[in-house]
């Protein structure tokens, strides 16, 4: 049990920063693209090649893990996001591109090697609300990113925000080198990286039925989650509140997902099983994207504030329980890799839903339409889940 704490501690840590890294870009983009004279439609742009760069590394990242340690992944994971926040401040597109690609590499292991490390030391039957408790940590991050950006940006203009950040990941990082010979001490030094691991994660994923449709819903679930993340205050700054403002109610949304995510967990651990409480969160993501779509100019902020919050409670929320499931249909000693695989779905989700939002965007000049276009994956997902499994021939 202690040896759970210290891990669920440690991996909280490495989560909340990762979450702090990928998104501070996206939550101070009022005040990037204000600077560099850009349209917003360009975050959708940084958004999906991030996703696209994420792919690729929850993909390859099962080889790695099993070599090196989920730990000393987890540092490498911190460290990439340092990497990523400091190549952005160089300010051209060019830069952000490639700021994109080495942070959101960093943000995709770190999901992997957090949950191949809890699923050595979880009880099976807690570990939706263990798995849970540890996802918590991305609100939590964009909790931090929601107060504190707005605030650095002011005091120390978008660039400073941005390496302060990066100095967090670097401290982190070093900070969890003590644990590493008890929490890496599956390694297999012997085992190398091939080109064929792609393929392997994917197979773990394609062969397995429950893991397949568990990959679809991760599409859908990230792909909201990333849409509202990356344009949610952006959103509220072209509504014509302050960038501090913005920030405030984004953070105040995120915050509900904190116990949201715990609440799910432990539902899913205890009173229902794990496919309906997904299923029942697909909807909530429906009926708060509907909302998000029909609200205007017109809505005071205060129920800006409660769609922010609806969107938090459901596509925010989604991660611990789908995460244990995942880990737990894994073959024995491939949790990473299988954890990878359904995210790598979720990446395509990442990918394609801000990108499909940001041409609606470009094209309309409304944000309105985007959140009623996200909301029809959402509905279908959910209406996929809660039918019932049909018994195997």
């Amino acid at each position: 049990m202690n040896l759970l704490l210290v891990a669920l501690g440690a991996m909280f840590l490495q989560q909340t920063f990762a979450a702090l890294g990928r998104n501070l870009p996206s939550i101070i983009a009022p005040a990037i693209l204000d600077d560099l004279r850009l349209d917003a439609a360009w975050l959708g742009v940084y958004v999906g090649i991030g996703a696209l760069a994420s792919l690729g590394f929850q993909l390859g990242c099962g080889s790695f893990i099993i070599r090196h340690g989920a730990l000393r992944v987890s540092q490498v994971a911190l460290l990439m996001l340092a990497a990523g926040l400091v190549v952005a401040c160089a300010g051209p597109l060019g830069f952000f591109a490639l700021s994109a690609v080495i942070g959101a590499g960093g943000a995709a292991v770190s999901t992997p090697a957090s949950s191949h490390l809890l699923g050595r030391y979880s009880p099976p039957r807690y570990a939706p609300l263990v798995f849970s408790i540890k996802q918590t940590a991305v609100p939590a991050g964009l909790l931090l990113g929601g107060l504190l950006g707005p605030l650095l940006t002011g005091w120390w203009g978008w660039r400073g925000a941005l390496l302060a950040s990066a100095a967090a990941c670097l401290v982190l990082a070093a900070l969890l080198q003590p644990l590493r010979a008890e929490f890496d001490a599956d390694r297999v030094p012997g085992r190398s990286f091939r080109l064929s691991d792609f393929h392997t994660t994917l197979a773990v994923v394609m062969r397995d039925r429950a893991l397949f449709n568990l990959s679809l819903a991760c599409f859908v679930f990230n792909g909201l989650q990333t849409v509202f993340m990356a344009y949610f205050v952006v959103y509220l700054t072209a509504l014509g509140h302050p960038l501090a403002v913005a920030g405030f109610v984004f953070s105040a949304a995120t915050l509900i997902a904190v116990p949201g995510r715990v609440l799910w967990g432990w539902i899913g651990s205890v009173l229902a099983p794990p496919r309906v409480v997904m299923g029942a969160l697909a909807l909530g993501m429906a009926a708060s994207s509907v909302l998000a779509g029909l609200s205007g100019p017109g809505w005071p902020l205060l129920l800006l504030g409660v769609v922010g919050g609806g969107l938090s409670l459901t596509a925010l929320s989604w991660n611990g329980v789908l995460l244990a499931e995942a880990a737990r249909l894994a073959p024995e000693g491939m949790r990473g890799a299988a954890t990878g695989g359904v995210l790598s779905f979720g990446q395509l989700g990442a990918l394609l839903m801000p990108l499909a939002f940001a041409a609606v965007l470009g094209l309309t000049g409304r944000y309105d339409y985007g959140f009623l276009l996200c909301a029809v994956p959402s509905l279908l997902a959910g209406l996929a889940l809660l039918r019932r499994p049909r018994p195997a021939p």
